[in-house]
């Protein structure tokens, strides 16, 4: 990857409340109050809007389509991407694409899903699922327990191979999620906002050891969406030109994904340190330059390993990282000041814009409560299982 050819500012992000299954407005509600509330952001009409990139998972084909048409009925080119949880910041990464290419001036990215109840599951049965590479591999690796979600086996079994390479204790991943209730109770859009001590968080039910009901995200609905242009129609438009894409990588799997023998692999480590070595080196910057992270945080185990794959930490160093302070306020750099995907809330298609919509607003200083003081770099990670990974560097000039 290289540096940016042409600079790609994000001139406006909206975000809509994320709320349980069953309470939610549809899908194609959500998304067009999250684009019209972007558009309002940037302060520019949809009419000036050349492409739009919506992502989503639980969805029919073109439901893209059905929320833009909420927005207006331009006839501009509309395209559905679906990646798993990596599906909102992959439309990010499209319309970024676009703008700086020349392809177009301005574009919208878009990502909802309107969730329910209960663990995720494919929707056919009669047909090869997307999953069976990487279940083959964790069922050799560690078993399947048919009774138990799925995703929480992978991640799971992710943080079971780092405890059993580093010895930490079960309760460095709890404090993860006290962390998260933390930062969420500042933020208006989160769905759990209620603070846990982390005896709650351990007291609560186990799933898969080592991880607790409190460790792992909940099923959500909401949408969000983000205007990207360039520097030449921020200018003509008067549009605040505050934040820019310093750099963005999208990776997918690699051998050692399926043939090392690591669980850690299996959900996506290797894919997000080549993502993350990829926007550094682009950027000419190290980790230890970022203010704030938005990172996928799943499950407790996956932003434990994670801080490691971005280079928060030194591997094996994360349990130290958590329990002297450096993930939060205070601290070497704030991770998911937002309450992130565990209090925050997860719904796939919206989670990789809703981080961008956290991340702007702080480059901004308009984060309120949750503001993280002098920020100017900012680095967000997005993870789908089956795989892809984007990580992208958000720059305050």
């Amino acid at each position: 990857m290289t540096r940016m050819q042409r600079a790609v500012h994000v001139v406006g992000v909206g975000m809509i409340p994320f709320t349980k299954p069953g309470a939610s407005e549809p899908y194609t509600v959500m998304g067009a109050r999250a684009a019209k509330l972007a558009l309002d952001d940037a302060g520019v009409g949809y009419e000036h809007v050349q492409q739009a990139y919506v992502g989503y998972v639980y969805g029919d084909s073109t439901s893209g389509q059905a929320a833009i048409y909420g927005v207006g009925l331009s006839g501009i080119p509309v395209f559905n991407v679906n990646n798993n949880c990596s599906s909102g910041s992959s439309a990010l990464f499209l319309a970024r694409q676009a703008v700086e290419s020349g392809m177009v001036e301005c574009a919208i990215a878009l990502g909802f899903d309107q969730m329910v109840p209960g663990a995720l599951k494919g929707a056919y049965d009669d047909r090869p699922s997307p999953m069976q590479r990487f279940a083959d591999v964790m069922n050799t690796h560690q078993g399947y327990q048919a009774d138990v979600p799925r995703a929480a086996q992978f991640f799971g079994g992710a943080g079971r191979d780092y405890m059993g390479q580093y010895g930490i204790r079960r309760d460095t991943f709890g404090r993860i999620s006290v962390k998260a209730r933390q930062h969420a109770a500042r933020n208006p859009l989160a769905v759990f906002r209620q603070t846990l001590t982390l005896d709650e968080v351990m007291a609560s039910p186990s799933v898969f050891d080592p991880l607790t009901r409190y460790q792992c995200c909940p099923p959500t609905c909401g949408a969000a969406a983000a205007i990207v242009c360039s520097a030449d129609f921020a200018k003509k438009h008067k549009l605040d030109m505050r934040v820019i894409i310093a750099a963005q990588a999208m990776t997918t799997d690699t051998p050692s994904t399926f043939e090392t023998n690591d669980m850690r692999r299996v959900v996506g480590y290797d894919m997000t340190a080549a993502a993350a070595k990829q926007v550094y080196e682009a950027a000419g910057i190290g980790p230890d330059a970022l203010d704030v992270v938005e990172l996928h945080d799943c499950f407790t185990a996956n932003e434990l390993i994670t801080y490691e794959a971005l280079g928060l930490t030194p591997e094996g160093t994360a349990e130290k990282f958590i329990l002297e302070g450096d993930n939060t306020y205070g601290g070497r750099v704030v991770t998911n000041p937002s309450g992130g995907l565990l209090s925050k809330g997860h719904p796939l298609g919206a989670t990789g814009l809703a981080q961008c919509a956290e991340l702007v607003w702080q480059l901004r200083g308009q984060a309120d409560q949750r503001q993280v003081e002098c920020a100017r770099l900012a680095l967000q990670h997005n993870l789908g299982l089956g795989g892809a990974c984007v990580v992208t560097l958000y720059q305050a000039v």
